[in-house]
């Protein structure tokens, strides 16, 4: 089994959440908006609010992978990018509890929630101790 060190692990978790930002700025930008039917959204036409969401996810992919690079100069990125996620998670639940039931707006708020955890706990091992496996 391949051993990774506390470095590897989070640099390694940041970059697949850097891939994975960019993947959903590439849907936000370019899935036509009468398709976000499927994923629940009922309020299909405005599109502005739909291609700056892809945009910001760009501009996250570019923070998550500055990170992942820098990791010793990069404790200020690092606690935005969690506060960020955590942020995205609680706005998520309560536009999900308040507004519109959407399936992917659930999904993707505990998919925030989720790797907000996971970097704060893999950063948390990183700054114990950074060269052990």
């Amino acid at each position: 089994m391949l051993k990774l060190n506390r470095r590897s692990r989070i640099e390694i978790f940041l970059k697949l959440t850097a891939l994975h930002s960019f993947a959903v700025g590439i849907g936000l930008i370019f899935l036509p908006a009468e398709y976000l039917q499927f994923f629940g959204f009922a309020n299909t036409s405005a599109c502005f609010f739909q291609l700056q969401g892809g945009v910001f996810h760009w501009v996250m992919t570019i923070a998550y992978w500055q990170a992942a690079k820098y990791l010793e100069k990069s404790p200020g990125l690092i606690h935005f990018i969690i506060a960020a996620k955590s942020m995205a998670f609680v706005f998520l639940i309560i536009y999900f509890t308040a507004i519109e039931h959407s399936w992917m707006v659930l999904v993707s708020a505990i998919g925030d929630g989720l790797m907000a955890l996971i970097i704060y706990l893999l950063y948390r091992r990183y700054q114990l101790n950074p060269g052990d496996v």
